[in-house]
């Protein structure tokens, strides 16, 4: 992701967040390159979709990820979240954690194919409607299983 990708991440962000990450906020995380990493999708010169992860040690966060609704079912989201495991395990992340709506069962669905686990809730997490948000994570992303599940991700999403 570049500035120059705003305007599209921005339109997405409005179509599917109550309350969306403002433009200086995303301007602001594309400055922390030693600990982020922002990445786009787009077909054509249309954005249409974005993801982020931040480091914490060897922890990953994933930070954000949406895709245009328009384009959903397409194989956009598992893209994006191939990108950020794969940039987590060459910033050397062993894991890696995000929230989701308890009430994003699409969104469950995905991070469950990457082996994500639900360990916890957080209650009231979401200001913008209170909603709680579950708390999962996939504890050891450095295995040889987990490069095949990698591996089988990538092979299923690809385009013909």
């Amino acid at each position: 992701m570049r500035r120059r990708h705003l305007r599209g991440v921005l339109r997405i962000e409005a179509q599917v967040y109550p309350r969306p990450w403002s433009q200086a906020l995303f301007a602001s995380e594309l400055t922390l390159r030693s600990t982020r990493a922002y990445f786009v999708a787009r077909e054509g010169r249309s954005v249409v979709g974005y993801a982020g992860v931040m480091m914490a040690l060897d922890e990953a966060h994933v930070t954000t990820i949406a895709v245009d609704p328009a384009h959903h079912r397409r194989g956009i989201g598992t893209r994006l979240l191939l990108a950020l495991v794969r940039e987590a395990l060459a910033r050397g992340a062993t894991g890696c954690t995000l929230e989701v709506r308890l009430s994003n069962g699409a969104a469950q669905d995905l991070y469950r194919r990457f082996g994500f686990t639900a360990e916890g809730v957080r209650t009231g997490y979401y200001a913008d409607t209170g909603e709680d948000a579950l708390v999962m994570w996939a504890r050891d992303i450095t295995t040889s299983e987990y490069a095949d599940l990698l591996d089988g991700l990538e092979r299923r999403s690809a385009r013909p």
